[in-house]
């Protein structure tokens, strides 16, 4: 027992001497810690200043009831009360009942108001009791912040966020995932928080002890206006054809900046939403876009030429027992490759193709490589896919001996939207292939801290000759009668571009959908947006041809953004008659020149102008208004003699 007693108060000392720094830390640590305060994430802007994602302060209200002195509570017990009462519509007698038993409960953390405005955080705080602050009335504010997009769902998923699960995983689509971290994050602040009991924390202070520092505002490169524009053209276009998804994207074609990105998907319940970025992530095989890819990489390479024939042989080719069909079952004949083109025959292209690079395949295959088709985009915002272009030199199971064939109408290749209107942009930029570009620059304040300019990919995708002939394939495609697009021809703006109609899930019948795209440029000489509309699984039975489904969708935002926003910026004469104006002028100046001494007839004229009329002839005016200011009477009558300095009153309404 000696030996035992001996060993306590060895322990015992050890304790308090040789280890009493470190539990005495611990025990500090477990009474006191520092909280977390997270920065407000900067704003994020469209091109033209508007608000497209921002964080707003919510503030959470509690008492400690135990701090104030008894002598102040009772004071202030029912004035609080009482404007508790009139805020929250709860009765005063509610709000005193509650608040005397948290104080007799020793409650040091009573909640008053949860997730409140600013303007209604500053109002309570300055409620009885609470306005004597954190020692003497035992207040207690908490803030956090919540990020809101003030223009809702539209372009929600290209603007994006930063979410964290409850196991801490984070995900970040979008412009304000892609540039978070970097530019709108912000550091976070610190706050010393006591224990209280039952897991509540309660600040020390009202101050903070370090300052959260608040993150950089964005200006991204979307016009809102014209993301208006298309995201309500692609929304009642999948209404229409009742589509799975469909996504748009509107570039400036000399800039690559994205002006509008919308990417709508439907849920179980037939809405549609923001739901995947599909611009930038779904790879999908093109179909008859690709058209034009594979006939500029023939073109440049010179095997082929547009005056060429081909004969689309009654509208149907086999390879291998596998058969590439036209739409026109009964096929078009023997036609050029320009006509192959704006027909968009299947035959006819892949007749080109292979003729020209059937014995050398990987020489087609190069020279797209050559037009940067085979590369990422290169893109800051999470989840591009990666193109697929099968090559003959690789092996793996993409190639095969129809693989070239397949390759020239669209099939076995595989492209997002974004890198689809990527090239079809280069085109439009007589052959500069520029990257599509999200973000114009990063602000503090109104100090620009990074300017984003102009990123060239690509030089030259092909020589001007080339770039030439498509060009002119593509206005055929919208221009010519033949043309699949040339439903949505229009006089009064030129559009140029190509149709596409591809199938999917083509390997089981039963499954069998399809994908309806439009890609192209307007106006179609010196362009200045090029667009894309892809829309997914349209119900077949009102239709999926590309011309029918997304086109139109093409040209109503090519129309209204020809309508209602300017494609070149000017400013109005200012030497612009109006007739009316005119009319009032030459009155107003007919009265001024006859009546220099004798009164006027002013009544019907604007209060404005009859002022001045009358304080050129010196006398005092007084006018009473009310209203539009167009005067009714008038205190001396017309033709009678004025004298200097005489008073006259004239009254408008």
């Amino acid at each position: 027992m000696f030996i035992f007693g001996v060993a306590v108060v060895f322990k015992l000392l050890s304790i308090q001497f040789l280890q009493g720094d470190k539990y005495r830390a611990m025990a500090q640590e477990r009474i006191v810690k520092d909280v977390v305060i997270p920065a407000n994430r900067g704003n994020v802007y469209s091109a033209n200043g508007n608000l497209l994602a921002t964080s707003v302060p919510k503030y959470d209200i509690r008492i400690d009831a135990i701090t104030p002195t008894l002598k102040t509570f009772e004071k202030y017990l029912k004035p609080l009360s009482d404007s508790l009462s009139k805020y929250s519509g709860k009765s005063s007698s509610y709000y005193q009942k509650e608040i005397r038993k948290a104080r007799a409960n020793k409650n040091r953390y009573y909640l008053l108001a949860r997730n409140i405005g600013y303007s209604d955080y500053i109002r309570i705080r300055n409620f009885p009791l609470l306005n004597l602050g954190a020692f003497k009335g035992g207040l207690i504010e908490e803030q956090t912040t919540k990020r809101e997009h003030p223009m809702g769902g539209i372009a929600q998923r290209t603007i994006g966020y930063e979410r964290f699960d409850e196991k801490g995983n984070v995900t970040r689509p979008g412009i304000d995932g892609a540039f978070g971290e970097k530019y709108l994050r912000g550091k976070p602040g610190k706050r010393k928080k006591q224990q209280i009991g039952k897991g509540q924390w309660k600040p020390l202070s009202d101050a903070n002890e370090v300052e959260p520092k608040d993150g950089k505002d964005v200006y991204t490169t979307i016009n809102v206006n014209i993301q208006d524009i298309a995201h309500h053209a692609l929304l009642e276009q999948l209404e229409k054809y009742k589509a799975d998804h469909g996504c748009v994207v509107v570039m400036e074609t000399k800039t690559g900046e994205v002006k509008a990105i919308a990417n709508l998907g439907r849920n179980s319940l037939g809405n549609y939403y923001e739901r995947r970025n599909y611009a930038v992530w779904e790879s999908h095989e093109p179909g008859s876009t690709f058209k034009l890819m594979a006939l500029a990489a023939a073109l440049e390479d010179k095997v082929i030429d547009t005056s060429d024939v081909v004969d689309t042989k009654k509208g149907r080719l086999t390879f291998y027992g596998k058969h590439v069909d036209d739409s026109n079952h009964k096929g078009y004949g023997k036609i050029t490759v320009s006509k192959a083109f704006e027909l968009s025959s299947n035959t006819g292209i892949v007749t080109a193709i292979d003729h020209a690079y059937k014995e050398k395949p990987s020489k087609f295959v190069d020279r797209l490589y050559d037009m940067s088709l085979n590369e990422k985009l290169g893109l800051p915002i999470i989840g591009e896919s990666s193109p697929i272009i099968p090559d003959p030199r690789i092996k793996n199971k993409r190639w095969s001996g129809i693989a070239l064939q397949w390759m020239a109408f669209g099939y076995g290749v595989s492209f997002t939207p974004l890198q689809t209107l990527t090239f079809y942009n280069a085109i439009a930029n007589d052959g500069v292939m520029v990257k599509p570009q999200f973000l114009k620059e990063v602000k503090e304040f109104d100090r620009v801290v990074k300017p984003y300019k102009v990123e060239v990919i690509n030089k030259q995708v092909c020589s001007k000759e080339t770039v030439a002939k498509v060009q002119q394939l593509l206005k055929n495609v919208v221009e010519k009668k033949h043309g699949t697009g040339h439903r949505l021809y229009s006089e009064n703006f030129s559009m140029a571009g190509k149709t596409g109609t591809c199938q999917k899930d083509y390997r089981d019948k039963e499954k069998l959908n399809y994908i309806s795209s439009f890609a192209g440029y307007f106006p179609a000489d010196n362009p200045k947006y090029s667009c894309i509309v892809v829309i997914h699984e349209p119900e077949k039975g009102i239709g999926y041809y590309g011309a029918d489904v997304s086109g139109p969708v093409f040209k109503k935002i090519a129309q209204k953004i020809f309508t209602d926003t300017p494609i070149i910026d000017e400013v109005e004469s200012l030497k612009v008659k109006r007739v009316s104006t005119e009319k009032e002028y030459e009155s107003f100046y007919k009265i001024a020149q006859t009546y220099k001494t004798i009164m006027p007839n002013v009544v019907g004229l604007p209060a404005m102008d009859a002022l001045v009329l009358l304080e050129n002839m010196d006398v005092n005016v007084k006018v009473k208004l009310d209203g539009r200011g167009i005067i009714k009477e008038q205190s001396i009558n017309k033709n009678v003699k004025l004298k200097n300095n005489q008073t006259i009153v004239l009254k408008a309404s």
